[in-house]
């Protein structure tokens, strides 16, 4: 027995010495191919270093496999962050195409008007947002031939206010298309209605003058008004302001032949020539435009009859119309109109003062009533009590019928009238004596 338990030792000591001299020599080959793929050489049996770097090739995937055989298969990690950088981009580009689609369409449908609830809105643009600048003219074929002078608005206040109208979303959006289409020249100043389903391109066309869009207020002005209390009711009816009606009368260059011999500078040089009537303005209109108005009425109220009879008078029309102004202030009825203007030109030609109390309360308008005693010794040029000769303007704006009256005055011998107080009308006086005794009669308190 024990015998064969030694046998059995010896074996496994014998295998296990196999074992060693196996691994040593695979140790000792695995140097061998080292060396032999390094320096190129043959190698010990005679072999071309191609040879023994094939051999060592496969003798390292042998190894390696047999290593492979026993690990999972795993994608590297460079491979899974590509995949991922790659989904991320995808997304990326996805949401801002959507991004952008949904800005285009936003943008699309202010600038045309889309899906917009219908309504209406007031917009105004005050003269004052408007300034003038210098433009290139060109011809047919894009050629520049000069430069003039235009009108251009603030379109930051337009955007502004029809933004606040609810007429458009996107400022930036708007003033991209203004600056394109050159729109601040387009637009005039006034009061708009402008509707909801305008777009872009329409709410430009409809806040001009005479695209049907402007608000328009009538104004009756009684004839007998002052220039002041004209521009006054101008700007109670919003039609422009005040101050800037007063400006444009004074500077703007009106070309009308009547005005020519009219220095510019002073607002009064245009008293009597706003022809009262009943017009329709532009709200928010211009001041010069507003003026105009008054005096292309005038203009084609003066007819070539009247053009003769003032010719034939020798007398300028700016004086007729001081004449007609004093008439308007006057005279209680249509026939009393020409007796009154035979009453001045007989005092004119005789040297007298007119004695027209009505001139002096030109120079205080917000007085009511006959002129005090005090208003009646004053030292003003527009004291016709104490002055000979016409005053320095009109003292209102006369209708028609008193200019017709100043041109073709009635041919009496009437130096004087006063006021019938039982009747409300004048009566016409030859001389002192019986004035005076008709004032007598009267009590004017």
């Amino acid at each position: 027995m024990p015998d064969e338990l030694e046998k059995i030792n010896d074996i496994f000591r014998l295998h296990e010495e196999i074992e060693r001299t196996a691994a040593q020599k695979k140790i000792e080959e695995s140097a061998l191919h080292a060396a032999v793929g390094k320096t190129g050489v043959q190698n010990a049996a005679g072999k071309t270093s191609k040879t023994a770097a094939v051999e060592q090739d496969e003798y390292d995937d042998e190894d390696e496999l047999t290593e492979r055989d026993y690990r999972p298969v795993r994608r590297g990690r460079e491979y899974r962050s590509g995949c991922l950088g790659g989904v991320m981009y995808f997304v990326f580009i996805i949401c801002v195409s959507i991004i952008l689609a949904c800005v285009a369409w936003m943008s699309a449908a202010d600038a045309l008007a889309l899906n917009k609830d219908l309504f209406t809105a007031e917009v105004t643009l005050p003269a004052n947002i408007f300034t003038t600048k210098t433009v290139e003219t060109m011809d047919e074929d894009g050629t520049v031939t000069g430069t003039k002078r235009v009108s251009s608005a603030d379109i930051d206040y337009v955007a502004d206010e029809l933004k606040s109208a609810g007429l458009i979303q996107y400022k930036w959006l708007f003033k991209l298309f203004c600056k394109v289409s050159h729109a601040d020249t387009k637009l005039d100043p006034g009061e708009y209605e402008l509707k909801s389903s305008y777009d872009y391109r329409a709410l430009i066309g409809k806040m001009q003058k005479d695209s049907g869009a402007a608000a328009t207020v009538t104004v009756t002005i009684p004839e007998g008004f002052t220039m002041s209390q004209i521009f006054y009711r101008l700007e109670e009816n919003g039609v422009c302001s005040y101050d800037d009606l007063m400006a444009s009368a004074a500077e703007e260059n009106y070309d009308y032949s009547f005005l020519r011999n009219v220095e510019a500078g002073d607002a009064l040089r245009l008293e009597g020539f706003l022809f009262p009537d009943t017009y329709e303005f532009y709200k928010s209109m211009s001041a010069a435009s507003a003026v105009n108005k008054f005096l292309q009425n005038f203009y084609g109220k003066m007819s070539a009859d009247m053009e003769k009879q003032l010719s034939d008078r020798g007398m300028s029309l700016r004086d007729v119309l001081k004449v007609a102004s004093l008439i308007e202030r006057e005279a209680a009825n249509d026939e009393e109109r020409p007796l009154i203007a035979s009453v001045i030109y007989n005092r004119l030609r005789s040297g007298w003062t007119l004695g027209l109390e009505s001139s002096i309360l030109y120079v205080h308008q917000d007085h009511e009533g006959a002129p005090s005693a005090d208003m009646l010794s004053e030292d003003s040029p527009y004291n016709l009590m104490i002055n000979t000769g016409l005053p320095p303007t009109p003292i209102c704006n006369p209708g028609i019928a008193s200019i017709n009256a100043a041109l073709v005055p009635a041919d009496t011998n009437y130096y004087f009238f006063t006021l019938d107080t039982a009747t409300g009308t004048h009566r016409f006086f030859t001389t002192i004596d019986e004035f005076n005794a008709f004032v007598a009669t009267q009590n004017y308190g």
